[in-house]
């Protein structure tokens, strides 16, 4: 969190300083101390005329990778001003939320941000990549840029940034992927990000970003004498193979988890490190297993084998390599890679209404060479924002056999699909079997969560279906149709509780799930039959228990109904303690 100081000028802008202290944790002080605590804090508000604040700061001003952030605000709180340390001090960002937070005008003035360019010097913190060349000629770099010279993008992984700057693409830069393609002659600037080391063309002005995408595996000699230096050791010994510092966390063993090394890495270094049995590291196929550490350890493999786990099984970039006390390998995890091989995102498509996908499925679906989606329950309209030449199919005449056959065809092509399901694809998504088909065949997958339709009932009945003190349980379930139930999990057993239940797909069965329910629940209990959810011929029914049956029969309600039940729809009885004045947490004291 950002320390962060007011300085209020008069007294017209006492509520304001207030204001600002209270939603920023800031601390106030006054004008006269601002250069002794120039040090003290991130970021100066001060809140005046422009003058005064320009005339406190001009003394202790070094320069933009130093200074603080300063944002000057007006006595009335109409405009808030970005003064010093746009950028790198995150003055800009701080001042478009000071103004959000007094509902006034933010006041940018870099070129940059007007032109509606990106601003270089922020990607290193906005990212997280640290900057492996080009921070001495970044002040070139950046008027190159915002002065539109051509410019080379090369990106050689995938994370959430380099989508953004995919998305985002000015019209003089254009993306390229291999150094080969970064010609001098063609380019005046040249962005990479990438974790290879790469050497720009010679006169090339450069930036070189690396994206921590890496997983590090290590094996360890036992308490090694050299202990404080085997981090540096691996990163040469990695960099010898290409690769730059980029780990997002180290993996090893479990048995060498009191090790220095590792209380080094995690107190000193502050890095991730994550722990695996010899079981666990066992069932992982490596390229280099060993039969002297399967005897020593219980595992063939402990830098690989960690590596692959701790990148999801992801692919081994660099092989093991032996150190004098240590080995060391690194694998990237399938998401972050660019490489022509066939991946599928299983995306939930929520509810129905195409706004409530969530952003990251909205992404893949615009990114997919192939959507294939539930025809049957999703809206085709989910579809639309497929890019030009996407094939876009449904599933909804096709079988299993169909369904997997199709996505294997794009697949061996290296194709990106994405297998689009209603609502949450992990909640009566039928995905296990597809997820089957993937892990027999080798197949990359991943689970983009999705907005249950329980989740959207409750948004429409406008009911919390936690009840402070009453019901603080929610029972997703289905009625017992074509497919069995588990004994243990018959409707009158679940209802003992008389909890909030949403029972899925049971339209067609109202009257059993109704006959169940009354065993337990009063007939008097509120319900709800909600057909189609957020769809735009939605139609929600509430009634009581004994009337279910017969409100789901009079209104022809099918498949795709929620039924709701429980004394939470349209309850405003019962008080959280969480807004009470006296209660006390993390973040407010309560009243005594």
């Amino acid at each position: 969190m950002q320390k962060i100081a007011v300085i209020n000028i008069s007294e017209e802008s006492r509520q304001s300083a207030l204001t600002l202290e209270h939603d920023l944790q800031a601390v106030s002080i006054k004008r006269a101390d601002v250069g002794r605590r120039w040090n003290d804090f991130d970021a100066f508000i001060f809140i005046g005329a422009m003058g005064i604040c320009v005339r406190t700061i001009a003394p202790f001003i070094k320069d933009k990778h130093e200074d603080p952030a300063v944002l000057c605000v007006d006595s009335m709180g109409n405009h808030v001003i970005s003064v010093l340390s746009g950028h790198v001090g995150g003055a800009n960002d701080l001042t478009r939320q000071v103004a959000a937070i007094l509902g006034a005008d933010p006041i940018i003035t870099t070129l940059s941000d007007n032109a509606g360019l990106w601003a270089l010097d922020t990607f290193e913190k906005r990212f997280g990549w640290p900057l492996a060349c080009g921070a001495d000629n970044m002040n070139a770099c950046i008027f190159a840029f915002v002065n539109r010279k051509p410019t080379a993008l090369l990106l050689e992984v995938r994370d959430k940034g380099t989508d953004y700057l995919e998305k985002t693409l000015p019209a003089h830069v254009t993306v390229i992927h291999d150094m080969s393609e970064a010609d001098p002659d063609k380019y005046r600037l040249l962005i990479m990000v990438t974790p290879y080391d790469r050497k720009a063309p010679t006169g090339m002005p450069c930036l070189h970003f690396v994206p921590i995408v890496g997983t590090v595996g290590f094996g360890l000699a036992h308490h090694p004498d050299d202990y404080e230096y085997i981090h540096d050791q691996m990163d040469e010994a990695l960099a010898s193979s290409g690769i730059l510092p980029c780990a997002c966390r180290y993996c090893t063993i479990d048995v060498k988890a009191d090790e220095p090394f590792v209380r080094l890495l995690r107190e000193r270094d502050n890095e991730h490190v994550v722990f695996y049995t010899a079981e666990q590291l066992a069932a992982v196929e490596v390229p280099n297993p060993s039969e002297t550490v399967n005897k020593h350890v219980g595992t063939p493999s402990v830098c690989e084998a960690a590596a692959i786990l701790g990148s999801n099984h992801g692919k081994l970039i660099v092989p093991k390599i032996k150190g004098k006390n240590f080995t060391v390998a690194l694998a990237i995890d399938h998401q972050h890679l660019r490489d022509q091989e066939g991946f599928i995102e299983i995306v939930g498509a929520g509810p129905g209404d195409p706004d409530l996908v969530s952003v990251r499925g909205r992404k893949m679906l615009e990114r997919a060479d192939m959507i294939l989606y539930a025809g049957s329950l999703v809206p085709r309209e989910l579809t639309l924002c497929a890019k030009p030449g996407a094939v876009v199919r449904s599933s909804a005449g096709m079988n299993l056999e169909e369904q997997c056959a199709l996505m294997k065809e794009f697949y061996d092509q290296g194709k990106f699909i994405v297998r689009l399901h209603t609502g949450d694809p992990c909640i009566f998504g039928a995905i296990q079997e597809q997820m089957a088909f993937f892990d027999q065949h080798g197949m990359r997958y991943h689970i983009t969560p999705g907005i249950s339709s329980f989740l959207a009932a409750a948004a429409e009945l406008r009911s919390q279906f936690t009840i402070p003190e009453r019901t603080q349980t929610i029972i997703l379930t289905r009625g017992e149709g074509r497919t069995p139930m588990p004994e243990k999990e018959r409707l009158h057993l679940l209802a003992h509780s008389q909890s909030t239940m949403c029972i899925f797909l049971s339209a067609a069965i109202v009257d059993d799930v109704q006959q169940e329910l009354l065993t337990e629940y009063p007939e008097d209990t509120p319900v709800a039959a909600c057909y189609h959810l957020t769809w735009p011929d939605q139609r929600i029914y509430r009634g009581v228990l004994k009337d279910l049956a017969k409100i789901v029969h009079d209104n022809n309600l099918t498949l795709t109904t929620m039924l709701v039940v429980g004394e939470a729809i349209d309850n405003r009885k019962g008080l959280s303690e969480l807004y009470n004045k006296h209660f006390t947490h993390l973040f407010r004291q309560g009243d005594k």
